[in-house]
């Protein structure tokens, strides 16, 4: 037999905006002793805290973070530039004997950290993959109605610090302008610089929130035919855990659906993942198998498998 070297453990949280991925990373990082590394492409800037919806330091409730909020608003910053540093980030975690979570909605980020390099992340790390789903009906009226609640969080107000009336085309396809939430407001802020009467701004305002909500929507569909394409990949062993029963509910419901329909199975795959033991040999890349549905036999009507409806 070759020499082993074991490979550090990681989990990788997956989702659409707005299933709760971040609190999910939280809820598993504060079980298991864990840190979390962003993988939200929009995240990862210094800027636009509310547009971007980053984790409050209140929400974050002490667990460290890494890669957010740690980039000038206008740098560049490619799916390579997060496999690598990424990728540093997880084995500094791992190093300080914390369990790495990656967490965010990004998911050519995550491809790219997973399959990218020539395989540097799969050879260092075994993963295992959690998928937070939310049925469309019930996730398209939660993102709206966020959209409502940003604007009272102050969401129009950050925008208007970052906007120039004096750009006439601001570059919108570079670093944090390219979220959702900033586009749209320009034309806005533009009646309003110029002096607009007070019943064409509201016209505009509200014509921009519709369409916030509606591209926030339209990114949902487009982030989950990204994730069903994974979870067809054998080799990732996606294991989808549906939260939809815990957006039905309310309030103090809500928390206690939310425990019982997500935290609790993804606790269990997640012990049954690092309770695995290590292969003696080092499989061929080719061959890897990460942690997935052969791993896990979670009896439970919240989990289904991926392709099991």
């Amino acid at each position: 037999m070759g020499s082993f070297k074991a490979k550090n453990k990681v989990v990788l949280v997956m989702g659409a905006t707005g299933t709760g991925k971040s609190r999910l990373a939280i809820d598993l990082a504060t079980y298991f002793g864990g840190e979390i590394v962003n993988s939200d492409k929009m995240q990862v800037y210094d800027a636009l805290d509310v547009v971007t919806n980053k984790i409050t330091a209140e929400e974050a409730a002490g667990i460290p973070h890494h890669l957010l909020g740690c980039l000038p608003p206008d740098a560049d910053f490619t799916a390579a530039d997060f496999r690598r540093a990424a990728t540093r980030a997880v084995a500094s975690v791992a190093r300080s004997g914390r369990l790495p979570i990656v967490a965010g909605g990004s998911n050519s980020y995550i491809k790219e950290l997973v399959d990218g390099g020539r395989g540097e992340f799969r050879r260092r790390n075994e993963c295992c993959f959690l998928w937070v789903d939310v049925r469309l009906p019930e996730l398209h009226r939660f993102v709206a109605d966020r959209v409502d609640q940003m604007v009272e969080r102050g969401m129009v107000e950050e925008v208007r610090r970052m906007f120039d009336p004096d750009v006439e085309a601001p570059d919108y396809t570079r670093g944090v302008r390219r979220a959702i939430g900033v586009q749209e407001l320009d034309r806005y802020l533009r009646a309003e610089a110029s002096g607009a009467d007070e019943a064409e701004k509201k016209r505009l305002l509200e014509e921009a929130l519709d369409e916030i909500k509606a591209n926030n929507c339209k990114l949902t569909c487009c982030q989950l035919e990204k994730i069903r394409r994974l979870a067809a990949l054998s080799e990732w062993g996606v294991v989808r855990v549906d939260a939809t029963k815990a957006f039905r509910k309310k309030l103090a419901d809500a928390e206690a659906a939310w425990a019982e329909q997500v935290v609790n199975p993804s606790i269990e795959i997640v012990e049954n993942f690092l309770a695995a033991e290590a292969e003696e040999e080092e499989a061929p890349a080719e061959a890897m198998v990460n942690v997935g549905l052969d791993l896990v036999n979670v009896a439970s009507s919240a989990l289904s498998v991926v392709g099991a409806t």
